[in-house]
C-alpha cells in the first residue's frame, strides 16, 4: 500500500499535466515555490492542511475532491471502514 501523502502527490501531478500547467505555473498559480511543489509531487514532503487548502484552489476544487481522488488510486487498497469495491 502507497502512503496517502505519495497518492496525494500522484494526484497533483496528473492533475497539473491535464491542466497544461508546468510546475512553475503551478507552483504560482498555488503560492507555492516551485522546488516545494515538485516535493509534494514526489511525495517527500507532506503539505500542511493550509498548503493543501491553496493547492486545491489552485485547481479550483474542494480539497475533499483532491483526498477522495487519492484515497481512491489504484495499489491504495480499501479505504478502513468500507468495504472493497467489486
Amino acid at each position: 500500500m502507497i502512503e496517502l501523502h505519495k497518492r496525494f502527490g500522484e494526484v497533483i501531478r496528473r492533475r497539473r499535466i491535464a491542466a497544461g500547467w508546468s510546475q512553475e505555473e503551478f507552483a504560482d498559480r498555488a503560492g507555492l515555490s516551485r522546488s516545494y511543489s515538485g516535493e509534494v509531487e514526489r511525495g517527500y514532503s507532506i503539505p500542511s492542511l493550509a498548503t493543501s487548502l491553496k493547492i486545491a484552489a489552485a485547481f479550483g476544487v474542494p480539497l475533499s475532491e483532491l483526498v477522495e481522488e487519492a484515497e481512491d488510486t489504484p495499489g491504495s487498497g480499501p479505504r478502513p471502514g468500507l468495504s472493497a469495491r467489486p
